[in-house]
């Protein structure tokens, strides 16, 4: 059976300390390429493949966007976003279909309740259901599902791997990862999901980070635009509170988390991070990225100090700060 690297491949990244005392550790494996896509550092195995997750998202955002759907702006980041379901976030998932002329019932990701609680709650009080257009893959689907409809292929079945589209994407892991994925399975919204190991990962996350919108080639162009409206509208990523929202509305980095302890994160000079924190946990993902880009100089330790207290990664007891989540890789 094919399998994602073990316990002795890993090393520690993270530890949560309460009350001076290391309560639980988070092991995992990162990889930092620099400015030129060299490799700068890794901690830990970063050749055996790994599922991307949602950190996957921006390779089919440029696989939709080079297809014909000319998304830019919030429309280009909802695309790639895992977004908490604010009405400002289903406003541009609805648009996107709208525009297009496809019907919300054309979504064939899973039935979902919004992250956001204020939503939530908003919802549950005017008695809605949970739907697909809630869940936090939607601006995904329904940029795929727009792709299709500016092809003229079908929308039934574009979640199927022989589908044009999946195949589409396929092309494009590959073309800017520089791997062929060793296996394949179905991601937690119904989508395909590729295993690449997270060298590939954050060659293919440096590629799309620094494209150029005025590329001479086509698939750039869009890779350019894609990254533009990451960085230009941070809030559509995630969402309020959230660290990826956070980090690149302060920080202007290329940011995308991914289920199961994913973490991609890159600076403008192209400098990436791609780490996989072993037991799934997403929490202290974030700290761990920022300290390797601090420590790689590709942006300012001041800032990410004064960023940290944002991330949730304080450790409460009794109501009070006993202690933190905190990076602790050598």
């Amino acid at each position: 059976m094919t399998e994602t690297f073990t316990v002795n491949d890993s090393v520690e990244l993270a530890v949560v300390e309460r009350s001076s005392f290391v309560e639980s550790r988070h092991a995992g494996s990162a990889i930092v390429l620099g400015t030129n896509g060299e490799v700068l550092r890794t901690l830990g195995d970063v050749t055996s493949p790994v599922f991307p997750r949602s950190a996957m998202k921006p390779f089919q955002a440029v696989a939709v966007m080079a297809s014909g759907a000319a998304l830019r702006g919030a429309d280009a980041a909802i695309a790639t976003a895992s977004h908490t379901g604010t009405p400002a976030h289903i406003e541009l998932v609805r648009g996107l279909l709208a525009r297009a002329g496809v019907p919300e019932t054309a979504l064939a990701c899973p039935a979902a309740w919004p992250i956001d609680s204020a939503a939530r709650d908003t919802l549950v009080r005017l008695g809605a259901s949970k739907a697909p257009v809630y869940m936090e893959c939607s601006g995904k689907h329904a940029a795929m599902l727009v792709a299709c409809q500016q092809n003229g292929w079908a929308l039934d079945g574009y979640l199927n791997p022989a589908h044009p589209l999946q195949k589409r994407i396929l092309d494009v892991l590959e073309r800017f990862t520089g791997e062929r994925p060793v296996v394949s399975g179905t991601d937690g919204c119904g989508a395909p999901v590729h295993a690449i190991s997270l060298t590939g990962l954050a060659r293919g996350i440096a590629r799309i980070a620094t494209s150029k919108s005025n590329s001479p080639f086509a698939i750039y162009r869009e890779a350019g635009f894609l990254a533009e409206a990451v960085r230009a509208n941070g809030w559509v990523i995630a969402g309020p509170g959230h660290s990826d929202s956070i980090v690149i509305e302060r920080l202007g980095l290329f940011m995308k988390g991914g289920a199961e302890g994913i973490m991609v994160a890159a600076a403008e000079n192209g400098t990436t991070v791609a780490l996989k924190v072993l037991d799934g946990n997403l929490r202290a993902a974030a700290a761990v990225a920022l300290g390797l880009l601090a420590d790689a100089g590709a942006i300012a330790r001041t800032d990410v100090a004064e960023l940290l207290p944002e991330l949730g990664l304080t450790v409460t007891g009794g109501g009070r700060p006993v202690g933190e989540i905190r990076a602790s890789y050598v």
